[in-house]
């Protein structure tokens, strides 16, 4: 299916124009056909020459209808824009092009009608010369008598021939534009998908709820999955009626937000961005929300919206001035969303400064963690729909570039606390992320690289992880237990070799030594060799044996006897005997 969506001012006969197309009554409302004037958004559809099936929005053209006519346009990829040859360009023409071009719309149709009451040809040299979208042909026709409708059907089968395919497995975002309750069914709502699919029984988010699709519908046939792009309409489970503007979505896939910072691509008569309205009405899809607006710098501006839409970077919104003073364009500017979880801006400069990181902002991942610097997936994929490239370690994705500067800064933190903390193995993770402002420590953990090691939750800037003076007062005493590894000296030897109480505690918590009780240390390793000496002994065996069988004393023999009974090791069989487990 496709969607095409109408445009142009009021009373060209646009609603004629697709009822001759599709035989069907796009003018819903009594009202509507008592006066001649579309006042809501019609539908209808029919079949072009190829087979394709083509959806339209009929939109209203009178000026007091903007808002709705923006919500019928906002979501639908492509339009036919309608100029009477008997009245030319008009105001609501101008406005509704104007529209279009912020909306960023790209495909359009250019149709010239009542063509039974005039010479078209001013009517379609105005139209061409004022439209700014992008006109794939023009084509001249008569609702009243027939005159060009085949020719208008197969210019139309060219226009969503040439249309951009939408992403089936895209996340869902569907504008209401309808909402009504059914008798036994309950509520029903209306809009179009532009992208995605939506199938029985999916799970989605409507304004933070969750929703069940009980049924669907496209063009009145039910359906067990509908593809975008589609009108549809929707039988939910579990909500009253939304209103018109909100949307339903993939959960998670979105980011709900009130806060964003956009990129302003003036329309129409307006140019001078400084001369915005500090107040204004802010549209996409079918959703129009007050906003208030802050200037960052040139064309960079932040928006706060009366409510929470759901957002992707990129997203384009229209900004219209809400006033009534005809003099001034009301259509104002296109905004396009470079970041939907903008920071505070709290700091002197700190407006001036994020404007810089915006200026070059692309609506994708990369972008994203260009100015947030780490995400985790969630967040990642909510903003831009997306994950992009793989993630630095977890779930956490990282800018390169930020990356690369934290790795930097955890080698000079690591080194420097080092110099404050001479006697400990090494700088523990949890104080490198306090330092860095890191939020897990998982991040810390990947950052370590050659010369840091990481080794039981401590940063080391070196092979050791002990300063030189103690590494080499350890390795002095190593070479004295090389021939008597049992033999464990004394506190003044100890001293005599520079290992004080916090060096020997240091070199313990560095695994260069093993602290077998207070005042007795030995090589790493040596309760396992002990075990292995003790296990040739005639079992069990006594102290004094394993005093002789270690070469060792007394002092050392008893506690590490205890020390590798409570290894398991060893056991003790009665008060004076053990044996090697």
């Amino acid at each position: 299916m496709y969607v095409v969506a109408t445009a142009g001012h009021v009373d060209h006969g646009k609603s004629t124009l697709v009822r001759a197309l599709t035989g069907m009554e796009p003018d819903r409302l009594a009202e509507e056909r008592r006066r001649g004037l579309t006042i809501e958004l019609g539908y209808a559809w029919t079949t072009l020459p190829s087979g394709r099936r083509l959806a339209f929005v009929d939109v209203p053209g009178h000026e007091r209808f903007l808002g709705t006519m923006l919500a019928g346009v906002g979501p639908v990829p492509a339009v036919m824009f309608v100029v009477a040859a008997d009245e030319g360009w008009m105001p609501q023409s101008e406005e509704h092009v104007v529209a279009l071009e912020a909306l960023g719309v790209r495909h359009c149709l250019l149709v010239v009608t009542r063509a039974d009451l005039a010479d078209p040809g001013t009517a379609l040299e105005q139209a061409r010369t004022r439209l700014t979208v992008g006109v794939l042909e023009a084509v001249v026709v008569s609702g009243r008598t027939g005159q060009g409708l085949g020719e208008l059907r197969e210019a139309l089968d060219r226009l969503v021939a040439g249309l951009p395919a939408p992403d089936p497995e895209a996340p869902v975002r569907l504008w209401i534009d309808r909402a009504f309750s059914v008798t036994g069914s309950g509520t029903v709502v209306t809009g179009t998908l532009s992208a995605g699919t939506i199938s029985v029984g999916d799970e989605l988010a409507l304004g933070g709820e969750s929703v069940r699709v009980r049924a669907l519908e496209a063009l009145k046939e039910p359906l067990s999955s509908v593809a975008g792009v589609a009108r549809v309409a929707v039988n939910l489970r579990g909500h009253g009626l939304p209103e018109r503007g909100r949307a339903l979505v993939t959960p998670g896939r979105w980011t709900y937000t009130d806060l964003v910072d956009v990129r302003i691509s003036p329309v129409g008569d307006f140019r001078d961005v400084r001369r915005l309205p500090r107040r204004l009405i802010a549209h996409i899809g079918s959703a129009a929300v007050g906003c208030e607006v802050r200037m960052l710098g040139g064309r960079l501006v932040r928006l706060r919206l009366a409510r929470p839409l759901p957002l992707h970077l990129g997203d384009v919104l229209l900004l219209r001035d809400p006033g009534r003073d005809r003099a001034e364009v009301r259509v104002l500017a296109g905004a396009s969303v470079l970041d939907v979880r903008p920071p505070a801006l709290d700091r002197r400069g700190a407006a001036r400064e994020h404007a810089a990181l915006l200026e070059s902002a692309a609506p994708n991942a990369a972008s994203a963690l260009h100015i947030h610097g780490l995400l985790r997936a969630a967040d990642l994929i909510a903003m831009t729909g997306t994950s992009g490239a793989g993630p630095v370690c977890g779930d956490w994705y990282a800018d390169p570039e930020h990356w690369a500067e934290l790795a930097e800064r955890l080698t000079a933190t690591a080194r420097r606390y080092a110099v404050e903390h001479p006697l400990e193995t090494g700088m523990p993770l949890e104080a490198a992320r306090h330092e860095l402002g890191l939020p897990d420590r998982q991040l810390v953990a990947a950052l370590v690289r050659p010369p840091l090691t990481l080794a039981e939750g401590r940063i080391m800037t070196g092979p050791s992880g002990l300063p030189a003076p103690v590494a080499r007062a350890v390795e002095r005493l190593r070479v004295e237990l090389s021939a008597h590894p049992f033999q464990a000296p004394e506190a003044g030897r100890l001293a005599e070799l520079g290992l004080g109480s916090r060096e020997v505690a240091a070199a313990v918590r560095a695994g260069r030594l093993l602290r077998v009780t207070d005042g007795i240390v030995l090589l790493p390793g040596a309760d396992a060799r002990a075990a292995e000496v003790l296990s040739h002994l005639p079992q069990p065996f006594t102290v004094s044996q394993a005093r002789r069988a270690l070469d060792t004393s007394r002092r050392v023999a008893v506690p590490l006897l205890e020390h590798l009974d409570r290894s398991g090791l060893t056991r003790r069989v009665d008060e004076v005997h053990r044996r090697c487990l």
